[in-house]
C-alpha cells in the first residue's frame, strides 16, 4: 500500500510525543544549568546540590507504577490532559518560590505531573505504530531528551546570565502552558481520530494490521496483573538494563554543566556551549541508529530480535567510553568522551524503550512501562546523589564516571543474561486458562 494511500497522521501524533518529552526535559536541564545561581543563593554545599538535583526524580519515580496501571484504566488522553496542566504549574512556582524548601517542593509537585510523559509516550507508540515503525517513532521522543541539552542548556545559559536563574523556570511554564492546550485539543487514539473523519480508512487497517495494540482493552484485575508482571524475567531483565542506561544519563544529564564549570574551569555560559555538543552526538545517533537504521534493517527482511539486541548491548558497550572522561584534565578530549559513550547509550535508549509496547501483553503497556520507569528513576535517583558526595568526598569527579560505567556494565549483563528474546508476553488470562486446562 503506498505511503499516500495510508497517510501520516501517525507521524503527527510522534512529533507530538516527541514535543512534550522535550519540553519535560527543558524542566530538567533548566535545575543544572540555574545550579551555580540556586546554590550562591541559598548557600548550598555539592552533598545538598545533589540532593535538590534528584527531589524531582524521587515523586517521579514512585508515581511511575500507578500513573503506567491509571494509564491503562484510563487511557493516555485524559491523564495527560490534567497532567500537563498540573506541570505549567510547578514549573511556574519553581520561579516564584524563595528557599531550599520550597524549591525542593516544587520539584517534587513537577515529578509527580510529569511522571505520565514517558509512560504515556511508550503507551501510545503500541497503539498508533505497526510492531516495523516503533524505532524512529520511539527514537522522535527519545531523541527529544536529547535534544533538550542541545536547545536547551544553551538557551537556559542565556536566560540564567542574562536576566537570572528564575527567568529558566518562567521561559520554561510559558512553554508547557503552549504545550498543554495543544495536547488538549489535537491528541486523540487512532479509533476516536478515525470516528471523527481525521484519520483515513487506510492508515488505521495499515496501524492495526502492523500489530499496533488496540486501546480498548484494559485488563479485567490491574493489581493482579501488576504481580503477573512483576514475576516476568523479561520484563526485570529489560528494567534493570534500562536503569543502568538511566544512571549513566542522568548523572551526565545533571551533573555535566558544573562539571564543565566546576572541574574544567570554565565560564556558565562556555560551559553551556560545550555541554550541548555531547548532546547533539546523542540526538544524532538515537534518531540515525536507534530510530532510522533499526527500521531500516528490519524492514529489509534481517532478524527483528538480532537487530534489536544488537543494538541494544552495542550501544551500551560503546557507553563505557564515559569512563575515560575520568583520566582526562582536557576539556576538549573529556567532551570527546562524553559524546562518544553517550552517543552509544543514545543508540541504545529507544530500543530498550520501544521494547516496553513491544514485550508488554495487550493492554498492559502502561503497567510494564510503569515498572521499567520506576526502576529507571530509582537508579536517577540515586545517581546525582552519589556523584554529588563523590565530588564533596574527592573533590573530583572521576569516581562519579567510574560509577556509572560500572552501573552501565551491570545494564549489559541485565540484557544478556535476563531479557532474553524481544517478544510479547502473553496475558495472564492467556497464562491461566492454558493452566486451567493443563490441571483438567
Amino acid at each position: 500500500m503506498a505511503s499516500e494511500a495510508r497517510g501520516r497522521v501517525r507521524w503527527a501524533i510522534a512529533l507530538m510525543l516527541g514535543v512534550g518529552v522535550l519540553i519535560n526535559y527543558f524542566d530538567r536541564v533548566n535545575l543544572s544549568v540555574a545550579a551555580p545561581g540556586l546554590r550562591q543563593d541559598f548557600g548550598l554545599s555539592p552533598a545538598e546540590l545533589g540532593i535538590l538535583f534528584s527531589s524531582f526524580a524521587w515523586s517521579y519515580g514512585l508515581m511511575q507504577i500507578p500513573m503506567g496501571l491509571l494509564m491503562d484504566r484510563i487511557g493516555v488522553r485524559w491523564l495527560m490532559r490534567l497532567t500537563t496542566v498540573l506541570w505549567s504549574v510547578a514549573t511556574f512556582m519553581t520561579a516564584a518560590v524563595s528557599g531550599l524548601g520550597l524549591v525542593m517542593l516544587s520539584r517534587i509537585l513537577l515529578g509527580i505531573s510529569e511522571a505520565p510523559a514517558l509512560v504515556s509516550s511508550q503507551k501510545a507508540t503500541g497503539y498508533w505504530f505497526p510492531r516495523h515503525e516503533r524505532g524512529l517513532c520511539t527514537a522522535m521522543f527519545d531523541g527529544a531528551a536529547k535534544f533538550s541539552n542541545v536547545v536547551g542548556v544553551p538557551l537556559m545559559s542565556v536566560l540564567v546570565v542574562g536576566w537570572g536563574w528564575r527567568s529558566a523556570f518562567v521561559v520554561c511554564g510559558v512553554v508547557s502552558v503552549l504545550f498543554a492546550v495543544a495536547f488538549w485539543v489535537f491528541y486523540r487514539n487512532p479509533r476516536d481520530m478515525h470516528r471523527a473523519g481525521k484519520l483515513s480508512d487506510g492508515e488505521l487497517r495499515y496501524i492495526t494490521e502492523g500489530g499496533a495494540q488496540d486501546e480498548t482493552v484494559v485488563p479485567p484485575n490491574q493489581v493482579s496483573n501488576l504481580g503477573y508482571l512483576l514475576r516476568q524475567r523479561k520484563v526485570w531483565g529489560l528494567s534493570l538494563g534500562f536503569a543502568c542506561y538511566g544512571y549513566a544519563f542522568f548523572m551526565l544529564l545533571t551533573w555535566l554543566p558544573s562539571y564543565l564549570v566546576d572541574q574544567m574551569h570554565m565560564t556558565v555560559l562556555k560551559g553551556g556551549l560545550y555541554t550541548a555538543v555531547p548532546w547533539l552526538v546523542a540526538t544524532a545517533a538515537d534518531v540515525l541508529v536507534g530510530g532510522l537504521l533499526v527500521d531500516k534493517l528490519i524492514a529489509r527482511g534481517h532478524d527483528a530480535n538480532r537487530v534489536r539486541k544488537a543494538v541494544l548491548i552495542g550501544g551500551m558497550v560503546m557507553g563505557l567510553c564515559v569512563l575515560f572522561a575520568a583520566t582526562t584534565d582536557n576539556a576538549v578530549a573529556a567532551v570527546t568522551w562524553i559524546s562518544l559513550g553517550l552517543g552509544g547509550l543514545s543508540a541504545s535508549a529507544p530500543v530498550g524503550s520501544s521494547c516496553v509496547a513491544l514485550i508488554a501483553p495487550e493492554g498492559s503497556v502502561g503497567g510494564v512501562g510503569g515498572i521499567l520507569n520506576f526502576t529507571n528513576q530509582v537508579f536517577a535517583s540515586a545517581a546525582p546523589i552519589v556523584t554529588g558526595f563523590l565530588v564533596a568526598a574527592t573533590g573530583s569527579f572521576a569516581p562519579g564516571f567510574v560509577a556509572a560505567a560500572i552501573m552501565i556494565a551491570i545494564g549489559i549483563v541485565c540484557y544478556l543474561v535476563l531479557l532474553g528474546n524481544i517478544e510479547q508476553l502473553p496475558a495472564r488470562a492467556a497464562v491461566a486458562g492454558r493452566g486451567a486446562v493443563a490441571g483438567g
